[in-house]
């Protein structure tokens, strides 16, 4: 590994060599501007603005909610495979994965958001789902809190405690020509290209292509890695008129993804193995393939009044060989593995449009949204289940995991070769509000109303032909205030809910005496109160909130001996504390960090046994600290540090199982040379510096089960914008 990251380093320096010119011949002064504006143009940020659903862009200080957007510079410097990678830069997130694959799940203020439910430019099904390579976006926005009213309910259903939307890369002003080659231990090279530029009258044209790939083993051992991405945008920016169109394909695969680890009946918590250690078979695999777009438009047509539309595409194939692992002994890590075949096609498109109108008079301003949206989806798969004679599956081990042979099918479930539609889902929706400012705007009251139904259409995966039917609608009111008693302080509160599909009662297992019950969809309710402050290029944000979600699962039937009732029982209250800071604290030292504290309860649980227990997988404590140093004793160099911090966790509702705290420290270093008057960026990173072996994340909806931590990686990479 060390080789190979010094003979990286070598070619690099053997590339500027190369192109480097003799010191006398060149302006020293020109040298010295290109390298404050490059070294200055690496700086990340996090800007405390961003889109606020049907509300539109907003800055922070102006909405009742908390935003804040993470910029491109991090994505370049910090060379994440994965949105996970950039999140971790959060202090209210965490990333776990689903069952068995390669599926991103993000926990933001103790609720899941799942990979599908990611927003791209404002539109939810439209981002690749899994795994979504961070390359092709130029800001990462976050959300915190339940949206029901700002985007509509999430098709996934998940998003209840905040949302993340993606915003593709667009042209800016000044023209933009960068090679990037890089390289990530153990043994996983890429490289990418990013060019703008803007042509016609005031640059009204903008046109931006960029383009990655990577592939190669990752630290964690045979876990191999592979990434290609290329998205266009073009745009259009006229004096009434702006218009714009992005396009993306994205295309990854896995071999050898290291499981999440499913705790046993019985079993108690196994030490972690080693950071690096796979337990994986090596017949593995993930292939996800996207094609995505959107276009939007807007039209001025009066000086306070703008109409507005927005739709967007994808098309997704997935093939995919996944395996689990239960450990049922935690001390010789003696487990049983499983394996399932799936392959998915889906089809989603989303438009919604409106009209946005700002008045004023007698001292009240007004900001009026008017509008509606509507998702269609169609998911199609199969699968088929390789758990072998008996479905006992096939002896393994944690910490010695033996190649396994594929164990034989059980069980097939549609069409595996072309798969029919499974689920065909319509989300529609209309909505409504007025922000009224009072005191020249210091006092903003804002309230709103949207009209949601959700219907879908289910599928027996024997044969195609329809089986559920499901079709309701709900109000999800909204109402928020924001008092600015100086210019630099914002003080809010809101009162806002979430949404998603009710739950179905499980078709499939013959202990359920209800199956295929369809229920109304769960209505979460969300207090929030917050002060924001910003003075200069620093940004600041407290906010303490609560939230209450229904809770669905079976229960033993009391009519019926031996059969279980699903059915919704009870309910998870989450409440917290968050504190951000981030910014410029002195001329060349930025930081982005800070702190959540969790308080999860299961309340009136139909299992005693629960009740006032905490929530499985959410931390009592999450803290982030991310610093960035411009040095002055080397002009062009920059140093980083960043340290992510979880607390305890408990695996179970019952409370019986629970993982401890996990530190992880991460270090590097970024040097600006100016070769040919043209700005080269190495960058040098470590993660995990220590090597440190922890379980990450206990949460998960369906078991008890672990994700481990990722071992030391090692990153280099370099730039030059021509």
């Amino acid at each position: 590994m060390n080789v190979r990251i010094r003979h990286l380093a070598g070619l690099l320096a053997g590339v500027a060599a190369c192109h480097a010119v003799p010191a006398a011949a060149q302006d020293r002064g020109g040298e010295d501007e290109i390298l404050v504006t490059a070294q200055g143009q690496n700086a990340t940020q996090v800007v405390a603005a961003g889109s606020v659903g049907v509300l539109g862009d907003k800055r922070g200080e102006d909405v009742p909610f908390s935003i804040r957007s993470y910029n491109e510079a991090l994505i370049l410097n910090q060379q994440p495979q994965t949105l996970g990678q950039v999140l971790e830069n959060d202090p209210t997130i965490r990333t776990t994965y689903g069952f068995g694959n390669a599926a991103e799940q993000f926990v933001i203020r103790g609720f899941t958001l799942y990979g599908d439910d990611v927003g791209l430019n404002g539109l939810y099904g439209i981002t690749p789902r899994q795994l979504i390579a961070p390359e092709l976006y130029q800001e990462v926005q976050v959300l915190n809190g339940a949206t029901a009213f700002l985007n509509g309910a999430a098709p996934g259903g998940s998003g209840i405690g905040g949302s993340v939307n993606l915003i593709a890369k667009r042209a800016g002003d000044a023209p933009l020509t960068r090679v990037t080659g890089n390289y990530t231990s153990d043994s996983h090279f890429g490289g990418s290209f990013d060019v703008s530029r803007r042509f016609g009258a005031d640059g009204a044209w903008g046109v931006r292509i960029n383009g990655a790939g990577r592939s190669g083993d990752v630290a964690i051992e045979d876990e191999f890695r592979s990434s290609y991405v290329i998205g266009g945008a073009i745009d259009y920016r006229g004096a009434a008129v702006r218009l714009s169109a992005d396009l993306g394909y994205q295309r990854v695969k896995v071999r050898g993804l290291r499981p999440k680890v499913t705790i046993g009946a019985g079993a108690a918590i196994p030490r972690v193995p080693g950071a690096d250690a796979n337990y994986a078979q090596p017949w593995t695999y993930s292939t996800l393939r996207d094609v995505f777009g959107t276009v939007r438009g807007e039209w001025d047509v009066a000086d306070n009044a703008m109409l507005w539309a927005h739709a967007g595409a994808r098309d997704g194939s997935e093939r995919g060989l996944y395996s689990g692992i239960t450990v049922n002994n935690a001390a010789t890590g003696a487990a049983t593995g499983t394996a399932l075949f799936v392959p998915l096609t889906a089809n989603n498109e989303a438009a919604q449009g409106g009209l946005r109108v700002k008045l004023a008079g007698a001292g009240i301003s007004h900001e009026i949204n008017i509008g509606g949206s509507h998702i269609w989806q169609v998911n199609r798969n199969a699968y088929d289940f390789l758990y072998g004679p008996g479905y006992v599956g096939f002896a393994t081990n944690l910490y010695d995991t033996p190649v396994a042979t594929i164990p034989s099918s059980t069980l097939v479930g549609g069409d595996l070769d072309d798969p029919f539609p499974i689920t065909r889902t319509r989300l529609g929706s209309v909505f409504a509000s007025d922000t009224l400012g009072f005191f020249e705007d210091r006092l903003l009251v804002t309230a709103g109303l949207r009209l949601q139904t959700i219907a879908v259409r289910g599928y027996a995966i024997s044969d195609g032909t329809l089986a559920t039917r499901y079709d309701e609608d709900a109000v999800t009111p909204v109402v928020g205030i924001v008092f600015k008693p100086t210019p630099t302080l914002s003080l809010y509160a809101n009162r806002i809910e979430g949404l998603q599909q009710g739950p179905t009662a499980p078709t499939t297992d013959t202990t359920i005496i209800n199956p295929g019950e369809i229920f109304a969809p769960f209505k979460s309710v969300q207090y929030e109160v917050g002060a924001k402050f910003a003075i200069g290029a620093i940004n600041a944000s407290l906010a303490a909130f609560t939230t209450d979600l229904p809770s669905a699962y079976a229960i033993p039937d009391p009519l019926v001996a031996g059969f279980n009732r699903f059915g919704i029982y009870g309910e998870q209250r989450n409440r917290g504390l968050e504190f951000t800071l981030s910014g410029e604290l002195t001329r060349g030292l930025r930081l982005i960090s800070g702190v959540s504290v969790l308080d999860t309860e299961l309340r009136d649980q139909a299992l005693v046994a629960n009740e006032g227990n905490r929530a499985q997988g959410v931390p009592e404590w999450l803290a982030n600290a991310n610093v960035e140093w411009d040095t002055s004793f080397i002009p062009g160099l920059t140093l980083t540090g960043r340290v992510v911090h979880t607390g305890e966790q408990q695996v179970n509702a019952a409370n019986t199982l629970a993982i401890g705290d996990w530190t992880r420290f991460d270090l590097g270093a970024r040097y600006v040379a100016v070769v040919g008057r043209m700005p080269l960026t190495f960058r040098f990173a470590v993660d995990n510096v220590a090597n440190r072996r922890y379980w990450a994340s206990a949460f998960d909806t369906s078991s008890q089960a672990l994700l481990q931590g990722a071992p030391r990686t090692f990153k280099l990479s370099a730039s030059i914008d021509l």
